[in-house]
């Protein structure tokens, strides 16, 4: 039989809590939520129905642990029901469960128990499991947080810390997985709650009643058609829960991928240091709630607004506190500013330097260029010179004297110098004139 919960859309207004728990729903790693406020609230009814809303979980049958296979495996739970680990492992899907840690619970109903006699006598270990057993995979609700013993709060810092619970009895010990969404209520008017556990629980939440008269009317007519039909109720609202419950799903399967710039990094960790956080839990703890509100958003990188949001769950909501963001911003973007605008200049004295490089190259080259042109046209010239042809101008000048004649008469002449006798001619024929030569007696 479906279980007859309020459903979680259909609580009016206390938007801080129901996204609270939506987060830790979809990232448990978050630490839990702390719900601060006045009784009568509506914190038990939207815890309750937060179970209601989540899918089923996978678990093996049977199992005291509410183990899934792997937690089974790893540690060795199927020795507890004396099975082996080839024996088959049947699984099984059930509904999340709101298991409640009562005030005046002891150690052993919290963390388990042994039975020595017969881990004694039989060899075996017996175990009895706690509400820790029982709080796996499930949610731990504690109402009234701050008043719980301190000694149990101790065992609950250790199992949210380890997500795991030791049981130690007379030299025996065993081990199970325990990891819970855990969410504490308290009214602040009773007493603070130890500093230790308030530190590990990721989100504090401050509610107070609705003050709207419009919205208390509501409230009113919604609970009174609850109790008469839970059923119809339930279906009234079944599409709004199955779309939210799809959502949640859709955000769990998103969130390792959601990617968080640097200078919000550095918001967060301005923020922090300027409010004197103690360690480093307060940057853990926003840095993954801004991430699992940009998954829930369906942002692939966390937004401005995923992060202020962010920062208000974890650190309350306080206008101071909204100043110190956007004065940190101011101060991040003018940084940036001046750094970009220092590169920019940086680049364009490189680039000038560049060009002016540039610019002495093809000028030297330039002038390396028309110098080997002269010297080549210089070269041609003086080499025309050398190589005119004389024969030309020799042949022009000779050519207007014909020496045949002088040769002619300079070989007679040297004929008759040197006394030579000519007989038996009365002439000499040249080439154009001939000469008479008379015999002397």
């Amino acid at each position: 039989m479906k279980r007859t919960v309020f459903p979680f859309t259909a609580i009016v207004g206390q938007e801080k809590i129901k996204k609270a728990l939506i987060l830790n729903a979809i990232n448990p790693s978050i630490g839990g939520v702390l719900i601060k406020g006045d009784r009568g609230t509506g914190k038990t009814t939207a815890v309750r129905a937060l179970a209601d809303l989540l899918p089923e979980i996978e678990i093996v049958e049977n199992s005291p642990f509410n183990a899934d296979e792997n937690s089974y495996k790893e540690f060795e739970l199927y020795k507890a029901n004396d099975k082996k680990l080839t024996d088959e492992i049947k699984l099984v899907k059930t509904p999340m469960n709101v298991v409640e840690l009562p005030l005046g619970a002891t150690e052993d109903r919290v963390v388990g128990s042994l039975d020595i006699e017969k881990a004694l006598h039989m060899g075996i270990k017996a175990l009895e499991p706690g509400l820790l057993a029982q709080a796996n995979n499930n949610i731990l609700y504690i109402d009234e947080i701050n008043l719980l013993d301190d000694n149990l709060v101790d065992i609950l810092l250790d199992a949210a810390a380890y997500g795991v619970n030791i049981i130690e009895r007379e030299g025996i010990s065993i081990s199970h997985p325990s990891k819970f969404i855990l969410i504490g209520t308290m009214n602040p008017e009773e007493g603070e709650l130890r500093g230790q556990l308030s530190d590990r629980i990721g989100l504090e939440i401050e509610v107070e009643g609705i003050l709207d008269v419009e919205d208390r009317i509501l409230i009113m007519q919604r609970r009174e058609e609850f109790e008469k039909d839970p059923i119809a109720f339930n279906k009234k609202f079944e599409k709004e829960v199955k779309k939210l419950q799809n959502r949640i799903i859709k955000a769990r399967n998103i969130l390792e991928n959601i990617e968080i710039n640097t200078v919000f990094l550095e918001i967060i960790a301005r923020i922090t240091l300027e409010l004197g956080a103690e360690g480093h839990r307060s940057d853990i703890a926003i840095l993954k709630t801004a991430k699992t509100i940009a998954s829930f958003n369906e942002h692939m990188e966390v937004q401005n607004n995923d992060l202020e949001e962010a920062v208000f769950l974890v650190l309350g909501d306080d206008n101071l506190l909204f100043q110190r963001i956007q004065k940190i911003k101011r101060e991040i973007e003018k940084r940036e500013e001046d750094l970009k605008k220092s590169k920019l200049e940086s680049i364009e004295e490189s680039l000038q330097e560049s060009l002016q490089d540039k610019l002495g190259e093809i000028n030297q080259k330039l002038d390396i260029n028309l110098n080997n042109e002269k010297e080549e046209i210089q070269d041609e010239d003086k080499s025309n010179d050398e190589h005119l042809d004389l024969s030309d101008s020799i042949s022009k000048k000779t050519s207007f004297v014909d020496d045949s004649d002088f040769k002619a008469k300079d070989d007679l002449e040297s004929k008759i110098n040197e006394g030579k006798q000519l007989e038996n001619f009365n002439e000499i024929e040249t080439e154009e004139r001939k000469f008479d030569i008379k015999k002397s007696s």
